[in-house]
C-alpha cells in the first residue's frame, strides 16, 4: 500500500509540474501576442524658402475726396436731376434754382451798362469839341479839365456795370444750375423742389446732397511706435514715410476669409498720437466695381519684415504643452524626439519655425497622437509640402 501511495504521489508532482510548466507558456504566448508593434507615423523634411511676415491691422476705408454740394446763390430750388445714391460724372447737373430772378437782374444790368456806355459816348464826344475850344481860347483850363475828369468818370462806370453784367450771368448761367464737381456717388437729396436754398459763403448754407468719390479709395489705420520703428529700421532709414510708400498690401472684409483686394501704400503721418501712442497709415486701392464704400470696415495686411530664408511645417505637425509648442522628430534610429519650437505665423498654408529645427530634421507630419517622446515608431517619407504657385512667383520675383 505504501508503494502505491508513493507512485500516485509522484505521478501529481508530475502531472502539477506539466501544468504550471504549460500555464507558463500560454502567460509567454499571450503577453508575445499582446505587444502592439509600433505605431506608423508619416514624417517629411521642413520646407525651406524666402518669406516675409505680415503684420495685420483694423481700419476703415475713406474717400479720396468729398464735396457738400452748396449753391453759391439763393433762391427757390426748381428741379433735381439725379437719382438718390448714383453714379455721377464731373459736370453732371445736379441742380436747378428758379433761373426767372437771375434773368431779371441779368437784363437790369445789361440796361445800366447800355446807360453807362451812352454816357461814356457823349463825354468823349464833349472832351473832343472841349479840345478844340480851348485851342481856340474859347474855355478856360479848368473847364478842358472837367471834362476830362467826366470822361474818365464814365469810362470807371462803364467797367464797373461791365463787371456786374458778368456777376449778374454766373448767377443765372453758372450758379442757379449746380454741378458735380467731380466723379463719385452721390448721396440723397436733402431739399425738396419748392423749398429756399440759402446760398453764400457763410455757415448759415443749405446743404443740398453730398458726393464722395469711390474710385480709388483709401483705406486708413493706425498702427504702434515700435511697428513704425521696425518698418523704417527694415526699409534702411532713409524711406519716405517709414520705408512704407508704395508697398504692396491686402485688405479682406469682414465676410471674406482671404485676403483678396491687392492695393499700395501711399501715406504715413508725420507724427505719433500721444494718447494712443499710434501712427496713422493710408493705403490706396482701385474700386471699379464700386465694392469698397466710404466708412467700411477691413482688415489690412502689410509686410512686417525684409525677406527672409527660413523652415515651414504644416500646422498640423505642432503640438502644445502648456505654453510651449513642440514637434515630434523621428531619428536615424527609428525613435521618436521632442524638440521646442518657435512659431511664427502661417504662410501660404504652412507654419513658419523661427527657431528649434534643422533642415534634416524628419518631422511627424501624420499620426501626431500615436507617438510619444521615446517610442519606437515606424516612419513613411512623404515629400515635402511643395511651395504653392503664389510662393514660387514670390521666390522667383525675390
Amino acid at each position: 500500500m505504501a508503494i502505491v501511495k508513493a507512485v500516485r504521489f509522484g505521478t501529481a508532482l508530475h502531472l502539477a509540474a506539466a501544468l504550471v510548466m504549460l500555464a507558463g507558456c500560454g502567460r509567454g504566448q499571450q503577453q508575445q501576442a499582446a505587444a502592439p508593434p509600433p505605431p506608423t507615423v508619416t514624417v517629411a523634411t521642413p520646407v525651406q524658402r524666402s518669406v516675409v511676415d505680415q503684420d495685420e491691422y483694423v481700419g476703415r476705408f475713406v474717400a479720396v475726396d468729398s464735396v457738400d454740394v452748396r449753391s453759391r446763390v439763393s433762391g427757390y430750388l426748381a428741379q433735381i436731376h439725379f437719382v438718390d445714391g448714383q453714379m455721377v460724372k464731373k459736370g453732371d447737373l445736379l441742380f436747378t434754382i428758379d433761373r426767372r430772378p437771375f434773368q431779371i437782374v441779368l437784363d437790369q444790368m445789361r440796361a445800366n451798362l447800355a446807360q453807362a456806355r451812352a454816357n461814356l459816348a457823349f463825354t468823349v464826344a464833349d472832351l473832343a469839341r472841349g479840345q478844340e475850344l480851348l485851342h481856340n481860347k474859347t474855355i478856360t483850363e479848368q473847364t478842358y479839365d472837367q471834362r476830362t475828369q467826366a470822361k474818365r468818370v464814365a469810362e470807371a462806370a462803364v467797367a464797373a456795370q461791365e463787371a456786374m453784367v458778368h456777376a449778374a450771368e454766373l448767377d443765372l448761367n453758372e450758379y442757379s444750375e449746380l454741378r458735380a464737381p467731380m466723379d463719385g456717388r452721390i448721396g440723397d437729396r436733402r431739399v425738396s423742389v419748392g423749398n429756399l436754398v440759402t446760398g453764400g459763403t457763410g455757415g448759415s448754407t443749405t446743404l443740398l446732397a453730398t458726393i464722395v468719390a469711390v474710385d480709388p479709395i483709401r483705406f486708413e489705420f493706425t498702427f504702434d511706435e515700435g511697428s513704425y520703428l521696425r518698418y523704417k529700421r527694415f526699409a534702411g532709414g532713409d524711406g519716405q514715410m517709414g520705408g512704407r510708400e508704395g508697398v504692396a498690401v491686402a485688405v479682406k472684409l469682414i465676410d471674406e476669409t482671404d485676403f483678396r483686394h491687392t492695393g499700395k501704400m501711399d501715406f504715413v503721418d508725420n507724427v505719433i498720437d500721444r494718447s494712443s501712442g499710434t501712427i496713422r497709415g493710408r493705403a490706396v486701392f482701385q474700386n471699379p466695381d464700386g465694392l469698397f464704400t466710404p466708412g467700411m470696415f477691413g482688415r489690412v495686411r502689410v509686410p512686417g519684415s525684409a525677406p527672409y530664408t527660413t523652415l515651414l511645417i504644416p500646422d498640423v505637425a505642432v503640438g502644445t504643452e502648456q505654453s510651449r509648442k513642440y514637434v515630434l522628430v523621428v531619428d536615424d534610429a527609428g525613435v521618436a524626439r521632442l524638440k521646442y519650437v518657435t512659431l511664427g505665423q502661417i504662410d501660404d498654408g504652412l507654419r513658419v519655425i523661427k527657431d528649434g529645427l534643422a533642415a534634416s530634421d524628419r518631422v511627424i507630419v501624420n499620426g501626431l497622437m500615436r507617438a510619444r517622446p521615446g517610442m519606437k515608431v515606424t516612419a513613411e517619407e512623404k515629400t515635402a509640402p511643395a511651395a504653392s504657385r503664389k510662393s514660387a512667383e514670390q521666390a522667383k520675383a525675390d
